[in-house]
């Protein structure tokens, strides 16, 4: 009766255990859907071993091959099944939602409601409403119905560990001025193409900042028409996009908006906190299959540039 049973396919066969589910009843559908030869022989060694009250919920791989002992003690361990997924760079907290809630990891909106509670964001010393931007990008071994606060927590604290490793220096900012750096990443994770272009394009912006220029980032429109209008995301820009009035939209508003617009990466991270020093002010897309951009110190530089673009170069 402890053999194993010879219908597990090769991939395993996942089994989810309740929280406060009886020994019993957990035997009883293992039997039920083929995973173990005999309820009542792995309710016996339950008792034998006096862990009828130890099997931990949670959500098991039963691989090819196990007895009902090697069940048992998965279940005892809780070692959970776990799924790989990679959340991109640059993804806002809705996209990151649909990114694990499609790999099985985490419910959407019970992760959008965790990212979204007041109590949660500030538990986590997150100085705003929401835990967009600091849901770190990497790739995650996450266990198959994770509760959305835990995943939350995860990805924020992925971030402090990255921070915390590859950007020291950020340790040393208070949280606001630490949040007031993550929504400038934000917008340098959403304007670059070319890694070795992000610390110049942080450059640009901070010295915009500096004069008390307008960012003018195309991308903090864009979030507006996707993120706050529900819009699919456009092609290109008119001029009835940028003169979209919304706190967020950084063509009418200078300075930056009031929250990130994405989880940003550790390039753009780290773009912002080292960027490279320059004069330059404005930056232009000239190449839109390598995503190279042109940068210029001044506008009637970078208007040229624009006719560059035009005549074939690349371009938006």
């Amino acid at each position: 009766l402890d053999a194993p049973p010879e219908v597990i396919p090769p991939e395993g066969v996942l089994f989810t255990v309740g929280a406060g589910e009886p020994g019993a009843r957990i035997a009883v559908r293992l039997e039920e859907e083929g995973l173990i030869r005999s309820a009542l022989a792995f309710q016996v060694l339950l008792r034998l071993r006096n862990q009828q009250s130890l099997l931990k919920k949670g959500t098991y791989r039963i691989e090819p091959g196990m007895r009902s002992r090697d069940v048992q003690e998965l279940l005892v361990s809780g070692k959970q099944a776990l799924v790989r997924v990679t959340v991109p760079e640059g993804h806002t907290l809705r996209r990151t939602a649909d990114v694990l809630h499609e790999a099985g990891v985490v419910d959407r909106e019970e992760f959008l409601a965790a990212a979204r509670d007041p109590a949660l964001v500030s538990s986590l010393g997150i100085p705003a409403a929401t835990a967009e931007g600091y849901l770190f990008p990497d790739t995650y071994y996450i266990p198959l119905k994770t509760p959305g606060e835990e995943a939350v927590r995860l990805m924020v604290g992925a971030l402090r560990s990255r921070l915390a490793e590859g950007l020291p220096e950020s340790l040393a900012l208070d949280p606001q001025e630490l949040h007031l750096r993550i929504i400038l990443a934000s917008i340098v994770e959403r304007e670059y193409r070319l890694t070795e272009e992000a610390p110049r394009i942080a450059g640009v912006f901070w010295n915009r900042l500096k004069i008390g220029m307008a960012l003018q980032s195309c991308a903090t429109v864009v979030y507006i028409i996707t993120e706050v209008q529900g819009k699919k995301h456009p092609e290109v820009l008119y001029n009835r996009d940028i003169e979209i009035r919304h706190p967020f939209n950084t063509y009418l508003h200078p300075g930056l908006p009031p929250a990130p617009i994405a989880n940003p990466g550790l390039t753009a991270l780290r773009a912002v906190f080292r960027p490279e020093p320059s004069r330059y002010l404005y930056f232009r897309l000239l190449d839109a299959r390598t995503g190279r951009h042109y940068f210029s110190e001044t506008l009637d530089e970078h208007i040229r540039a624009g006719a560059l673009a035009v005549k074939g170069i690349g371009g938006r």
